[in-house]
């Protein structure tokens, strides 16, 4: 597909950018993620490991009045595990969650600081944090800090076996390619990654649900 610039130069879509296109026309601008504060952002990264956002968000809302660094810091650790109880594994996730909090403290919580540092020591230092992988210090680093960093999950996984789109099966390698074939726009990859969601919770489940998916003509339906 040959698209035309506002300064009417031509350039070839890649099947990244005609996906993105496809599914931006269909469901619009997502308001993804939803959260008061940047580290609002980074504890939801932690409550979403291994469970639905329906129970993140009512771990949320017993942290609600609750959910800053000065009072996540001082909480005790039984009264956190109690709060976050809804998300699950929650006494593993409340270590990983106050060890993100001594991260953040470490930078006096505050934004502007941390947008300082070049964002692959950034990435590499959240890595080093008790409980944060690759997905979560990608959320992290989009969501709450507004970098450019692709975020790989099931969602994305699933769509690009079943289109087929080959980028291999590792983390890095998907997140690698989805980065060179895509500008390099925090913006974009907010909207990518919240329109990928949609898609895959509505139609690119683990059992196929293509009727009505915008992508289903250049679908190849590979894999189940």
């Amino acid at each position: 597909m040959l698209i035309v610039t506002e300064t009417g130069d031509l350039f070839r879509m890649s099947t990244l950018e005609k996906i993105y296109k496809n599914l931006y026309s269909h469901y619009g601008d997502l308001d993804w993620w939803p959260a008061d504060t940047p580290y609002e952002v980074m504890v939801g990264a932690i409550l979403t490991q291994n469970t639905s956002w329906n129970n993140v968000e009512k771990a949320i809302k017993q942290l609600s009045g609750k959910l800053t660094p000065e009072n996540i810091h001082s909480m005790s650790m039984q009264e956190l595990q109690d709060l976050i109880r809804p998300a699950g594994f929650y006494k593993q996730k409340s270590q990983y969650i106050k060890a993100l909090t001594e991260w953040f403290m470490n930078y006096d919580c505050d934004i502007d600081i941390v947008k300082k540092r070049p964002l692959p020591e950034l990435r590499s230092e959240l890595l080093q944090v008790r409980g944060v992988g690759n997905e979560t210090a990608d959320s992290i680093l989009l969501y709450a800090f507004e970098f450019p960093s692709f975020i790989v999950d099931a969602y994305t996984m699933r769509l690009f076996r079943r289109f087929p789109i080959e980028t291999g099966e590792a983390y890095i390698e998907v997140k690698d390619y989805c980065e060179q074939n895509l500008s390099q726009d925090a913006g974009i990859y907010n909207r990518f990654h919240a329109l990928i969601v949609r898609n895959g919770k509505e139609h690119c489940k683990k059992k196929m649900d293509c009727k009505g998916c915008p992508l289903e003509e250049a679908c190849q339906k590979l894999s189940p």
